[in-house]
C-alpha cells in the first residue's frame, strides 16, 4: 500500500488516539511491526498559533517514518496554516480528523461534524494539499447516525478533492464507541473509490485484523483499542502463519518498563509521568489474574520507582496467568 510517494511495509496501523498515540508508544508499535502509526490528534490552531502544547505532540521519532500527523479542525485555511506548521516540524504525510465524536470537537465545527458539510471537509483537504504538497488522508466514521449513513458519499468527495486514503471507523457518531463496527460500510466504501481504503473498528486479535481484509476488501487495518496494553498484537499480525510466540513475562515486562522510561523521559515531570502511564499499566494488566486488586494498588502510586516495582512484582509474578495464554 502507498499515501502518496510512501510505501508501506504491511497493512497493520495504529489507530490514532488521544493519549495513547504518543511518541513512546508509536515507536513501541513501529518496532512491534506496525507499518504506521499516526500522532493523537492535534489542534491545527494551536499548531498555527505557534503554541508549545500543540507543537509537542509532534515530537517523533527517526523511525518513525513515513511521519504521519493527524491534524483537527473545521475551517480550511487555518487547517492549511497548522498542516504548514507540522511540515516544518517533520510531518510527512497530514491526516483530517473527520471522525471524532466528542462533543466539544463537534461544536467547532471538527471532526465527524465535517462529515455533514461534505464541502467544507473537501476545501479542507484542497487547502492543506495546495499549501503543503504532502499527501493528505481522512479518518471519517459511518455516519452521523443510524439514520445518516453517509460514508460512501462522504468518501467520495473526498477521493475527488485529492485525499491519497480515507480511514473509516465503522460506527456511527451516535455510536461514539459503543455497539459493533458495521465492516459492511467499509466494505461499501472500498467498492466506490479507487483510492486505498483503511478499515477500523472492532479489531482486537490478529484473527479479527485477517477476517477484516478478507471481509472488506480494505487495503490496510487500523487497530485502536485493540492494541492498548498489547502492542505485542502487530507483532502478531505481521508474523508469517505460526511463527509468532507470546512474549514470556520476563519479556512483557521489558517492554512494559521500557514504554513506561520512554514516557518519563518525555514528560515534564516525575508525578505527571507517574499519572499518566497509570492507565496504560492497567491496559497492560488486563486478563492477567489478579488485575483488579492490581489496579486498586497503582492508582495511589506517585512514584516512578515504586510504580516500577509494582509492575515488576506484577508482571513477572509466576503466580499470575498470561493474557496470551
Amino acid at each position: 500500500m502507498k499515501l502518496g510517494p510512501h510505501s508501506l511495509a504491511n497493512p497493520w496501523m495504529l489507530a490514532p488516539m488521544s493519549g495513547v498515540s504518543e511518541m513512546p508508544f508509536r515507536v513501541l508499535v513501529r518496532e512491534m511491526g506496525a507499518a504506521a502509526a499516526p500522532t493523537e490528534l492535534v489542534s491545527a490552531k494551536g499548531l498555527s498559533y505557534g503554541q508549545k502544547g500543540s507543537e509537542d505532540y509532534l515530537r517523533h521519532d527517526v523511525s518513525e517514518r513515513p511521519f504521519w500527523v493527524q491534524l483537527f479542525g473545521g475551517e480550511p485555511e487555518i487547517m492549511a496554516d497548522g498542516a504548514v506548521r507540522a511540515a516544518e516540524l517533520g510531518a510527512e504525510i497530514i491526516d483530517v480528523n473527520m471522525g471524532c465524536p466528542v462533543p466539544k470537537v463537534i461544536k467547532t465545527g471538527a471532526g465527524v461534524a465535517l462529515m455533514r458539510d461534505s464541502g467544507r471537509a473537501a476545501r479542507v483537504v484542497e487547502a492543506i494539499a495546495r499549501r503543503t504538497g504532502l499527501p493528505v488522508t481522512a479518518k471519517i466514521r459511518s455516519g452521523w447516525d443510524a439514520h445518516n449513513i453517509n460514508a460512501v458519499e462522504f468518501a467520495q468527495t473526498l477521493a475527488d478533492a485529492g485525499c491519497v486514503a480515507v480511514a473509516v471507523h465503522a460506527r456511527t457518531r451516535s455510536q461514539g464507541y459503543s455497539g459493533t463496527a458495521d465492516w459492511s460500510v467499509i466494505a461499501d466504501v472500498v467498492r466506490a473509490v479507487s483510492i486505498p481504503v483503511i478499515g477500523n473498528g472492532d479489531v482486537r486479535t490478529a484473527e479479527d485484523g485477517r477476517r477484516m481484509i478478507g471481509e472488506t476488501g480494505c487495503a490496510a487495518v487500523m487497530v485502536g483499542r485493540g492494541a492498548m496494553g498489547n502492542p505485542w498484537l502487530f507483532a502478531e499480525l505481521s508474523a508469517a502463519d505460526g511463527d509468532w510466540k507470546p512474549p514470556t513475562r520476563v519479556e512483557r515486562w521489558a517492554v512494559i518498563e521500557r514504554h513506561l522510561r520512554a514516557i518519563a523521559r518525555v514528560v515534564d515531570y516525575e508525578l505527571k509521568a507517574v499519572r499518566k502511564f497509570r492507565q496504560h499499566m492497567m491496559w497492560y494488566a488486563r486478563g492477567i489474574t489478579g488485575a483488579a486488586a492490581f489496579r486498586k494498588r497503582v492508582i495511589r502510586v506517585e512514584s516512578l520507582e515504586e510504580l516500577c516495582a509494582a509492575g515488576r512484582a506484577f508482571f513477572v509474578n509466576a503466580e499470575n496467568e498470561s493474557p496470551f495464554g
